[in-house]
């Protein structure tokens, strides 16, 4: 295929039209290990709760790229140098920055793979990918990795206002409808330079930074972190731990053959081998789907009872509280559960659960944002801030939950 074919347009319904900048990104985002995203939801089970949030992770990682593409364009024309292999390298790592992200995005990491997180299994991928490209993406991998000495080009892909927030935030807020999470990228982006090699972001543009920073937690409350969604996640994450429980005990379930490597395999870091990454790239939603519709009707009560809550959307009852819930307090309802069920009260945890979420805008601990004042000096954006509501966005908001069935409502909780 000549040079020219490979300089095609997506037509996206955010920015626009998106380029693809030269014949090695396009080669990139034709590899099925990169196609495999579009069987990936970007925003897990949300679309039980927004039903327009069925975007996926292969729209996100292209409007990623071309935001980037974007900042090269600002921060050239401020004087700022970046290579010819520099920009390629941006590009690169911002488009693959979420190619080890499993079906469901987050359920898997809690799962079936222990304690595996989804940026260790882009990097596995990015180095197979690097080598099947001739070495192509080694100055990626290292701004990836932050290794590489202009610490602004690890800041444009991975801190707290990099171009995967600011894609992140405005396409999911336009696919779920939650109008709070629109943020003005044009603006921030334009309000971007680079002073020592860190990204800064021009004193004018500090409301911006201040709206971006809101939208960001009033999408976790509304959308990430909404309370149907999250119950949802904790029961697809049951499942799949219910599924490999069964499995280890020698049951047969009918599944995909990838699902059924990584239910029967003990999968650490230190066994994520070629073979198990080649079985990972086989895996997306439809697996994890036509499972559970086949889950339905296994004889596990466990098993197929959460696999009905999902594909019928009739998900456990979750409330949440500003205060802790003793694990005593459940012990009535999992003892009653598991006489009307004739399961064990081990098994009733399976229904039957507590745990806490967490919601923080803007970490004092990370990265600061860096704010450029006219007289050139850089500080903080909580310092440069007139806004009190700043502060109060760096403070962690924690809420705790419980799960239990419906038909425990009656019961005085």
């Amino acid at each position: 295929m000549s040079q020219i074919n490979k300089l095609k347009i997506f037509n996206d319904p955010i920015y626009g039209f998106i380029t693809i900048p030269n014949a090695l990104i396009y080669d990139l985002i034709q590899h099925p290990y990169f196609q495999r995203l579009r069987r990936i939801s970007q925003m897990g089970l949300s679309y039980l709760v927004y039903p327009g949030a069925n975007h996926t992770r292969f729209h996100h990682a292209l409007g990623c790229m071309h935001l980037m593409q974007k900042a090269v364009v600002v921060l050239r024309f401020k004087g700022v140098a970046i290579s010819t292999e520099e920009e390629n390298a941006l590009y690169i790592a911002i488009l693959l920055h979420d190619i080890g992200h499993g079906p469901f995005s987050h359920a898997m990491e809690k799962s079936i793979v222990e304690d595996v997180h989804h940026e260790e299994i882009s990097l596995l991928f990015m180095h197979q990918l690097n080598a099947e490209f001739d070495g192509k993406l080694d100055l990626a991998i290292k701004v990836f990795k932050g290794e590489y000495h202009r610490l602004f080009m690890l800041q444009l892909i991975s801190s707290q206002l990099d171009m995967d927030r600011m894609d992140y935030l405005k396409r999911d807020s336009f696919y779920s409808g939650v109008a709070e999470g629109n943020v003005n990228s044009e603006r921030l982006i334009q309000m971007m330079n680079v002073v020592d090699d860190v990204l800064v972001i021009e004193e004018k543009g500090i409301y911006s930074v201040e709206k971006f920073l809101m939208s960001r937690r009033l999408m976790y409350w509304q959308a990430y972190l909404h309370k149907t969604s999250l119950v949802a996640e904790l029961i697809l994450t049951r499942i799949l731990k219910r599924a490999k429980e069964l499995t280890g005990k020698g049951v047969v379930l009918p599944c995909s053959e990838p699902l059924q490597y990584f239910l029967q395999h003990k999968i650490t870091m230190n066994t994520f081998d070629a073979g198990t990454l080649d079985l990972f790239a086989q895996l997306d939603d439809f697996d994890i789907i036509s499972a559970l519709k086949g889950w339905q009707r296994q004889s596990d009560f466990i098993l197929s009872s959460l696999s009905k809550m999902i594909i019928n959307r009739d998900l456990l009852k979750i409330k949440l509280t500003s205060e802790k819930v003793a694990i005593e307090d459940l012990n009535p309802l999992k003892e009653r559960f598991a006489l009307e069920n004739n399961i064990s009260l081990l098994e009733a945890n399976y229904f039957i659960f507590k745990g806490k979420i967490k919601n923080q805008a803007y970490s004092k601990e990370a990265e600061p944002i860096r704010i450029l004042k006219k007289d050139k000096t850089v500080e903080d954006v909580i310092e440069s801030s007139d806004q009190l509501n700043l502060k109060s966005l760096s403070k962690s908001v924690t809420k705790y939950y419980i799960c239990f069935p419906k038909q425990l409502v009656e019961m005085n909780i």
